[in-house]
């Protein structure tokens, strides 16, 4: 069945990978990004060249997720052109890369803002269409790093989208019993096919972080990448995730998977998330909400 699907941050990366995958699985897609008539008009004509030349229902659609205003509009247009949304994606974030000291705590404020307060705001303009129709699917984003073997010097980041999983698992509790279903996909990492790597950010402290270059850390950073892309499998291919994703969306009401990973280096993510996840779970069980595990068949999707 056709399902009109929201995803942001999806002018370019795993976005504009899942985006295509979507609309080639027949669905309704809206692809959101900021400054459409901007520094990303080449990313809107890019998609609207993607949609003509595969006859499929591809959409370019303004949306900064750093503007509860913008998200607001971005929201409004497509439920005002379609009367519904079936499915909102979580994917908007943004890396940074560097020893922690030498951020300001402005850039780690950024870097939250960007990978976490972003699904706020897009939740609290989507969710109140998704509850009135008693159905619904969250998608959120998230990485291997929140629970598997981490490098150094991608504190900032592993941490925001560490507090944007435990969001996911909070949500998810609390959208049950209004029918909204909610799946966590985990990529590990892929250092090919986004730009993830190659457009992080880097400390706004150049004293402090010559510093670190200047001490016994001298060239860490170089030795981390290095090491990070060895563990990559040469085959690793980032539409493994939009190829999960499709499947997500695909598969029947009461059947999607809660956590899904796609992670070529197997960094351990899959079994923590085991342990806490069942934990978590368990703890539902004890207190007599277990029905919040899984959502209700409020209306047939």
């Amino acid at each position: 069945m056709n399902k009109i699907i929201l995803i942001t941050g999806a002018s370019s990366g795993f976005g504009r990978l899942i985006a295509s995958a979507l609309a080639d699985a027949g669905h309704t897609v809206y692809a959101s990004m900021p400054e459409t008539r901007g520094r990303n008009a080449p990313q809107v004509a890019n998609v609207e060249k993607y949609a003509k030349d595969h006859g499929v229902d591809l959409n370019a659609i303004e949306l900064d997720v750093g503007s509860q205003e913008s998200v607001d509009a971005g929201v409004a247009a497509i439920i005002e052109k379609h009367g519904h949304l079936d499915v909102v994606m979580h994917n908007a974030g943004h890396m940074a890369f560097g020893p922690a000291e030498a951020f300001t705590p402005e850039q780690l404020a950024e870097l939250y803002d960007v990978n976490v307060l972003s699904t706020q705001r897009v939740n609290r303009a989507a969710l109140p269409q998704l509850r009135k129709q008693g159905q619904g699917l969250l998608v959120w984003v998230s990485s291997s790093s929140s629970a598997g073997g981490t490098p150094p010097y991608l504190s900032p980041y592993f941490a925001a989208k560490a507090a944007m999983d435990a969001m996911a698992v909070q949500y998810a509790r609390e959208l049950t019993r209004w029918g909204i279903k909610t799946s966590i996909i985990v990529p590990g990492a892929f250092t090919g096919g986004t730009n993830h790597f190659a457009h992080s950010g880097r400390p706004a402290d150049a004293a402090r972080l010559a510093e670190y270059e200047a001490g016994p850390t001298k060239g860490l950073g170089e030795e981390i990448l290095k090491a990070f892309a060895a563990i990559v499998p040469p085959d690793a291919d980032a539409s493994a995730v939009s190829d999960a994703i499709v499947q997500v969306v695909n598969t029947p009401f009461g059947k999607r998977p809660f956590r899904v990973h796609v992670d070529p280096t197997q960094d351990g993510a899959d079994v923590a998330f085991a342990v806490m996840d069942r934990v978590r779970a368990e703890m539902l069980h004890r207190v007599g909400l277990s029905d919040l595990l899984k959502p209700h068949q409020t209306k047939a999707e």
